[in-house]
């Protein structure tokens, strides 16, 4: 099986900045695309930011030139570089991978998220 694993959320004041990792362990043949999510009280799960194996990136608009994500394919891990943080960040930061991996001898392909960190920005 796989298992992401996520850390780097907390608590930051305004303008603050925090990185958040997320780490891909087990039989994994390739990872696919990577992502990082968010969720808000009361507010759906929205995408933060992308990165397809080829390097292409999309950021959602409230977050361009603000924060940044990159991949270690090495380590198996993607990263969301958060700066200039506003409370209106506030949300439970999530992790998606798509990736293959062996299970049962056959390989899979799937959409694997992380189990979430919380980040809060106090004004």
């Amino acid at each position: 099986q796989v298992q992401l694993v996520e850390s780097g959320g907390g608590l930051v004041q305004v303008g603050g900045s925090l990185r958040l990792s997320c780490a891909a362990s087990g039989r994994i043949f390739r990872i696919n695309g990577m992502g990082w999510y968010r969720q808000a009280p009361g507010k759906q799960r929205e995408l933060v930011a992308g990165i397809s194996s080829g390097g292409s990136i999309n950021y959602a608009d409230s977050v361009k030139g603000r924060f940044t994500i990159s991949r270690d394919n090495a380590k198996n891990t993607v990263y969301l570089q958060m700066n200039s943080l506003k409370p209106e960040d506030t949300a439970v930061y999530f992790c998606n991978l798509d990736l293959t991996y062996y299970s049962g001898g056959y390989q899979r392909t799937d959409d694997l998220w992380g189990q979430g960190t919380q980040v809060t920005v106090s004004s």
